[in-house]
Protein backbone atom coordinates (compact mmCIF):
# COMPACT_ATOMS: atom_id res chain seq x y z
CA UNK A 1 0.00 0.00 0.00
CA UNK A 2 1.28 3.42 -0.46
CA UNK A 3 2.96 5.16 2.48
CA UNK A 4 1.15 7.78 4.54
CA UNK A 5 3.45 10.99 2.67
CA UNK A 6 3.04 9.26 -0.78
CA UNK A 7 1.77 11.47 -3.13
CA UNK A 8 -1.60 10.36 -4.71
CA UNK A 9 -1.59 8.66 -7.56
CA UNK A 10 -4.93 7.58 -8.25
CA UNK A 11 -6.17 9.26 -10.49
CA UNK A 12 -3.84 9.02 -13.56
CA UNK A 13 -6.04 10.96 -15.55
CA UNK A 14 -6.56 13.96 -14.10
CA UNK A 15 -2.60 14.04 -12.29
CA UNK A 16 -0.24 15.84 -14.62
CA UNK A 17 2.67 13.13 -15.31
CA UNK A 18 4.91 12.37 -12.78
CA UNK A 19 4.32 15.29 -10.90
CA UNK A 20 5.04 15.65 -7.42
CA UNK A 21 7.31 12.71 -6.79
CA UNK A 22 9.97 13.24 -4.31
CA UNK A 23 12.72 11.16 -5.21
CA UNK A 24 12.56 8.77 -2.26
CA UNK A 25 13.54 5.81 -3.71
CA UNK A 26 16.41 3.97 -3.55
CA UNK A 27 18.14 2.32 -6.81
CA UNK A 28 20.51 -0.23 -7.56
CA UNK A 29 21.71 -0.98 -11.24
CA UNK A 30 22.99 -4.43 -12.60
CA UNK A 31 26.04 -4.37 -15.60
CA UNK A 32 27.51 -6.87 -17.24
CA UNK A 33 31.36 -8.05 -17.83
CA UNK A 34 31.68 -7.16 -22.18
CA UNK A 35 33.73 -9.64 -23.97
CA UNK A 36 36.09 -6.31 -25.11
CA UNK A 37 38.38 -3.25 -23.38
CA UNK A 38 36.57 -1.00 -25.46
CA UNK A 39 33.18 -2.52 -24.56
CA UNK A 40 34.52 -2.28 -20.60
CA UNK A 41 35.62 1.35 -20.90
CA UNK A 42 31.81 2.07 -22.35
CA UNK A 43 30.41 0.27 -19.40
CA UNK A 44 32.41 2.26 -17.30
CA UNK A 45 30.98 5.47 -18.48
CA UNK A 46 27.74 4.19 -18.50
CA UNK A 47 28.14 3.19 -14.35
CA UNK A 48 29.89 6.16 -13.82
CA UNK A 49 26.62 8.41 -14.77
CA UNK A 50 24.48 6.17 -13.18
CA UNK A 51 26.88 6.28 -9.79
CA UNK A 52 25.78 10.07 -10.33
CA UNK A 53 22.30 8.74 -9.02
CA UNK A 54 23.86 7.62 -5.32
CA UNK A 55 22.18 4.17 -5.85
CA UNK A 56 22.71 1.56 -3.23
CA UNK A 57 25.19 -0.56 -5.51
CA UNK A 58 25.85 -1.58 -9.05
CA UNK A 59 25.76 -5.29 -9.19
CA UNK A 60 28.26 -7.40 -11.71
CA UNK A 61 27.19 -10.47 -13.54
CA UNK A 62 28.49 -13.55 -13.68
CA UNK A 63 29.20 -15.81 -16.73
CA UNK A 64 27.56 -19.00 -17.52
CA UNK A 65 29.34 -21.76 -16.19
CA UNK A 66 31.67 -19.21 -14.21
CA UNK A 67 33.10 -18.36 -17.58
CA UNK A 68 33.51 -14.80 -17.04
CA UNK A 69 34.56 -15.18 -13.18
CA UNK A 70 38.28 -13.27 -13.56
CA UNK A 71 36.88 -10.51 -16.08
CA UNK A 72 33.94 -10.16 -13.54
CA UNK A 73 36.14 -9.32 -10.21
CA UNK A 74 38.58 -7.21 -12.39
CA UNK A 75 35.55 -5.36 -13.75
CA UNK A 76 34.42 -5.15 -10.11
CA UNK A 77 37.58 -3.61 -8.23
CA UNK A 78 37.38 -1.35 -11.40
CA UNK A 79 34.42 0.00 -10.40
CA UNK A 80 34.81 0.59 -7.03
CA UNK A 81 37.81 2.40 -8.28
CA UNK A 82 36.99 4.38 -10.69
CA UNK A 83 33.26 5.13 -10.12
CA UNK A 84 33.22 5.52 -6.46
CA UNK A 85 30.01 3.34 -5.90
CA UNK A 86 29.80 0.12 -4.22
CA UNK A 87 29.57 -3.08 -5.76
CA UNK A 88 28.02 -6.57 -5.65
CA UNK A 89 29.94 -9.14 -7.22
CA UNK A 90 27.29 -12.18 -8.74
CA UNK A 91 28.72 -15.74 -7.45
CA UNK A 92 27.24 -19.09 -8.36
CA UNK A 93 27.34 -22.81 -7.36
CA UNK A 94 28.37 -24.05 -10.74
CA UNK A 95 31.36 -26.11 -11.81
CA UNK A 96 33.17 -25.63 -8.43
CA UNK A 97 33.53 -26.80 -5.49
CA UNK A 98 33.09 -25.35 -2.28
CA UNK A 99 36.87 -25.15 -1.59
CA UNK A 100 36.86 -23.06 -5.13
CA UNK A 101 34.20 -21.28 -4.42
CA UNK A 102 34.90 -19.65 -1.13
CA UNK A 103 38.05 -19.19 -2.64
CA UNK A 104 36.47 -16.55 -4.87
CA UNK A 105 34.42 -15.21 -2.20
CA UNK A 106 37.67 -14.58 -0.12
CA UNK A 107 39.65 -12.78 -2.87
CA UNK A 108 36.54 -10.58 -3.11
CA UNK A 109 36.50 -9.87 0.51
CA UNK A 110 40.57 -9.09 0.06
CA UNK A 111 39.41 -6.71 -2.58
CA UNK A 112 37.37 -4.94 -0.51
CA UNK A 113 33.71 -6.00 -2.55
CA UNK A 114 31.57 -6.56 0.71
CA UNK A 115 28.25 -8.04 -0.73
CA UNK A 116 27.81 -10.65 -3.13
CA UNK A 117 24.63 -11.94 -4.96
CA UNK A 118 24.38 -15.52 -4.79
CA UNK A 119 22.81 -17.37 -7.30
CA UNK A 120 22.99 -21.21 -7.74
CA UNK A 121 23.55 -20.41 -11.59
CA UNK A 122 23.15 -21.83 -15.14
CA UNK A 123 25.03 -24.97 -17.23
CA UNK A 124 25.67 -23.82 -20.68
CA UNK A 125 25.96 -26.62 -23.58
CA UNK A 126 28.23 -26.56 -25.85
CA UNK A 127 26.61 -24.14 -27.71
CA UNK A 128 26.33 -21.91 -24.76
CA UNK A 129 22.52 -22.13 -24.62
CA UNK A 130 20.92 -22.31 -21.08
CA UNK A 131 19.14 -25.44 -21.31
CA UNK A 132 20.97 -28.02 -19.76
CA UNK A 133 19.75 -28.98 -16.45
CA UNK A 134 22.01 -28.02 -13.27
CA UNK A 135 23.95 -30.47 -11.91
CA UNK A 136 26.10 -29.79 -9.08
CA UNK A 137 29.73 -29.96 -8.70
CA UNK A 138 30.80 -33.44 -7.00
CA UNK A 139 32.10 -31.19 -4.13
CA UNK A 140 30.02 -28.08 -4.46
CA UNK A 141 27.40 -26.32 -3.58
CA UNK A 142 23.79 -27.53 -4.68
CA UNK A 143 21.84 -24.82 -3.94
CA UNK A 144 22.01 -21.20 -3.84
CA UNK A 145 20.32 -21.54 -0.08
CA UNK A 146 23.54 -23.45 0.49
CA UNK A 147 25.50 -20.97 -0.83
CA UNK A 148 24.56 -18.24 1.17
CA UNK A 149 24.93 -20.12 3.96
CA UNK A 150 28.53 -20.81 3.43
CA UNK A 151 29.23 -17.03 2.47
CA UNK A 152 27.41 -15.77 5.29
CA UNK A 153 29.88 -17.91 7.40
CA UNK A 154 33.15 -16.84 5.72
CA UNK A 155 32.86 -13.09 6.16
CA UNK A 156 29.89 -11.10 7.11
CA UNK A 157 28.90 -9.92 3.54
CA UNK A 158 25.51 -8.51 2.42
CA UNK A 159 24.37 -11.14 0.20
CA UNK A 160 21.16 -10.45 -2.00
CA UNK A 161 19.41 -13.68 -3.58
CA UNK A 162 16.81 -13.92 -7.02
CA UNK A 163 13.36 -13.74 -6.55
CA UNK A 164 10.74 -15.11 -9.22
CA UNK A 165 7.27 -13.19 -9.36
CA UNK A 166 6.25 -15.15 -12.46
CA UNK A 167 7.93 -18.29 -10.71
CA UNK A 168 11.33 -20.17 -11.52
CA UNK A 169 10.55 -22.42 -14.55
CA UNK A 170 11.74 -25.44 -12.64
CA UNK A 171 9.50 -24.82 -9.81
CA UNK A 172 6.68 -26.75 -9.46
CA UNK A 173 4.34 -24.41 -7.77
CA UNK A 174 4.63 -20.98 -6.63
CA UNK A 175 4.23 -22.44 -2.98
CA UNK A 176 7.29 -24.38 -3.64
CA UNK A 177 9.21 -21.49 -4.86
CA UNK A 178 8.31 -19.07 -1.95
CA UNK A 179 9.78 -21.71 0.52
CA UNK A 180 12.81 -21.84 -1.16
CA UNK A 181 13.19 -18.07 -1.44
CA UNK A 182 12.65 -18.48 2.32
CA UNK A 183 14.92 -20.80 3.32
CA UNK A 184 17.49 -18.62 0.83
CA UNK A 185 16.95 -15.42 3.13
CA UNK A 186 16.63 -17.17 6.73
CA UNK A 187 20.20 -18.73 5.56
CA UNK A 188 21.85 -15.25 5.77
CA UNK A 189 20.43 -12.99 2.82
CA UNK A 190 19.28 -9.60 3.62
CA UNK A 191 17.05 -9.16 0.44
CA UNK A 192 15.88 -10.66 -2.72
CA UNK A 193 15.98 -9.27 -5.93
CA UNK A 194 13.60 -10.12 -8.53
CA UNK A 195 13.82 -11.83 -11.91
CA UNK A 196 12.28 -8.94 -14.83
CA UNK A 197 8.34 -8.95 -15.11
CA UNK A 198 6.16 -6.66 -16.84
CA UNK A 199 3.23 -6.99 -15.18
CA UNK A 200 2.52 -4.85 -12.50
CA UNK A 201 -0.09 -7.56 -10.61
CA UNK A 202 1.69 -10.29 -11.22
CA UNK A 203 4.63 -8.20 -8.00
CA UNK A 204 2.29 -7.27 -6.41
CA UNK A 205 0.62 -10.64 -5.67
CA UNK A 206 4.22 -12.06 -5.40
CA UNK A 207 5.06 -9.61 -2.60
CA UNK A 208 1.36 -10.16 -0.59
CA UNK A 209 1.89 -14.32 -1.19
CA UNK A 210 5.51 -13.47 0.06
CA UNK A 211 4.17 -11.53 3.59
CA UNK A 212 1.73 -14.41 3.71
CA UNK A 213 4.24 -16.53 4.09
CA UNK A 214 6.62 -15.11 6.69
CA UNK A 215 8.85 -13.52 4.10
CA UNK A 216 9.81 -9.69 6.14
CA UNK A 217 12.74 -9.53 4.18
CA UNK A 218 13.12 -6.27 1.36
CA UNK A 219 12.07 -7.90 -2.10
CA UNK A 220 13.39 -5.44 -4.52
CA UNK A 221 11.75 -5.67 -8.34
CA UNK A 222 13.94 -5.77 -11.11
CA UNK A 223 12.94 -3.63 -13.90
CA UNK A 224 14.31 -4.51 -17.61
CA UNK A 225 14.02 -2.02 -20.25
CA UNK A 226 13.00 -3.22 -23.96
CA UNK A 227 15.53 -2.09 -25.91
CA UNK A 228 15.16 -5.16 -28.41
CA UNK A 229 11.75 -7.02 -28.46
CA UNK A 230 13.16 -10.30 -30.01
CA UNK A 231 15.91 -10.21 -27.46
CA UNK A 232 13.65 -9.72 -24.56
CA UNK A 233 11.42 -12.55 -25.59
CA UNK A 234 14.60 -14.54 -25.61
CA UNK A 235 15.75 -13.48 -22.22
CA UNK A 236 12.09 -14.25 -21.30
CA UNK A 237 11.55 -17.50 -22.33
CA UNK A 238 14.52 -18.68 -20.33
CA UNK A 239 13.46 -17.20 -17.18
CA UNK A 240 9.70 -17.80 -17.30
CA UNK A 241 8.69 -14.39 -17.24
CA UNK A 242 5.64 -13.31 -19.79
CA UNK A 243 6.25 -10.89 -22.83
CA UNK A 244 2.55 -9.39 -22.94
CA UNK A 245 0.72 -8.47 -26.59
CA UNK A 246 0.36 -4.97 -25.38
CA UNK A 247 4.35 -4.65 -24.71
CA UNK A 248 4.63 -6.37 -28.71
CA UNK A 249 2.00 -4.24 -30.10
CA UNK A 250 3.99 -0.91 -28.89
CA UNK A 251 6.97 -2.16 -30.63
CA UNK A 252 6.28 -3.43 -33.69
CA UNK A 253 7.53 -1.62 -36.70
CA UNK A 254 10.00 0.17 -34.64
CA UNK A 255 12.99 -2.40 -35.88
CA UNK A 256 14.94 0.45 -38.05
CA UNK A 257 13.40 3.32 -35.64
CA UNK A 258 16.38 3.08 -32.43
CA UNK A 259 15.87 6.58 -31.62
CA UNK A 260 11.99 6.21 -31.53
CA UNK A 261 12.01 2.72 -29.99
CA UNK A 262 14.11 4.30 -27.21
CA UNK A 263 11.41 6.93 -26.45
CA UNK A 264 9.17 4.53 -26.46
CA UNK A 265 10.87 2.07 -24.28
CA UNK A 266 11.44 5.13 -21.69
CA UNK A 267 8.10 5.90 -21.71
CA UNK A 268 6.68 2.76 -21.12
CA UNK A 269 9.67 2.00 -18.07
CA UNK A 270 8.91 4.66 -16.28
CA UNK A 271 5.07 4.62 -16.34
CA UNK A 272 5.38 0.80 -14.97
CA UNK A 273 8.06 2.22 -12.10
CA UNK A 274 5.09 4.62 -11.26
CA UNK A 275 2.70 1.98 -11.06
CA UNK A 276 5.00 0.10 -8.76
CA UNK A 277 5.34 3.85 -6.75
CA UNK A 278 1.72 4.06 -6.39
CA UNK A 279 1.38 0.66 -4.62
CA UNK A 280 3.95 1.76 -1.67
CA UNK A 281 7.23 0.50 -4.01
CA UNK A 282 10.44 2.60 -3.12
CA UNK A 283 13.52 0.28 -4.35
CA UNK A 284 13.87 -0.37 -7.87
CA UNK A 285 16.78 -2.76 -9.58
CA UNK A 286 17.70 -1.20 -12.95
CA UNK A 287 18.62 -4.30 -15.19
CA UNK A 288 21.03 -1.52 -17.87
CA UNK A 289 22.19 -3.88 -20.71
CA UNK A 290 25.19 -2.34 -20.07
CA UNK A 291 23.84 1.27 -20.90
CA UNK A 292 22.67 4.72 -18.71
CA UNK A 293 20.36 6.65 -20.94
CA UNK A 294 17.07 4.62 -20.25
CA UNK A 295 17.68 4.14 -16.54
CA UNK A 296 18.77 6.95 -15.77
CA UNK A 297 15.62 8.37 -17.27
CA UNK A 298 13.49 6.51 -15.26
CA UNK A 299 14.87 7.64 -12.26
CA UNK A 300 14.48 11.22 -13.50
CA UNK A 301 11.07 11.05 -14.03
CA UNK A 302 10.59 9.06 -10.69
CA UNK A 303 11.85 12.53 -8.87
CA UNK A 304 15.51 11.12 -8.47
CA UNK A 305 18.66 14.00 -8.67
CA UNK A 306 22.21 13.10 -9.07
CA UNK A 307 23.81 13.46 -4.89
CA UNK A 308 27.28 14.01 -6.54
CA UNK A 309 29.06 15.21 -9.82
CA UNK A 310 31.00 13.12 -12.58
CA UNK A 311 33.72 11.96 -12.14
CA UNK A 312 35.14 13.25 -15.18
CA UNK A 313 33.09 16.37 -14.75
CA UNK A 314 34.75 17.18 -11.48
CA UNK A 315 38.36 16.76 -12.81
CA UNK A 316 37.31 18.91 -15.88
Amino acid sequence: MPSDNAPDLSDFATQPIFAGLPGDIRVSFEVFPPKTDAGEDKMLDAVKTLATLGPDFVSVTYGAGGSTRERSKAICERIAAEADVPVAAHLTCVNASKEETLEVADGLWNAGIRHIVALRGDMPNSDGALDVPFQAHPDGYGCAAELVEGLAGLHPFEISVSAYPEVHPEARCADEALDYLKRKLDAGASRAITQFFFSTDAFLRFRDCAAAAGIDKPIVPGILPVTDLARTRKMASECGAEVPDWIADLFEGLDDQPQARELVSSTVNAEFCRRLYAEGVRDYHFYTLNKSKLAYATCHMLGLRPVKPNKQEKAA
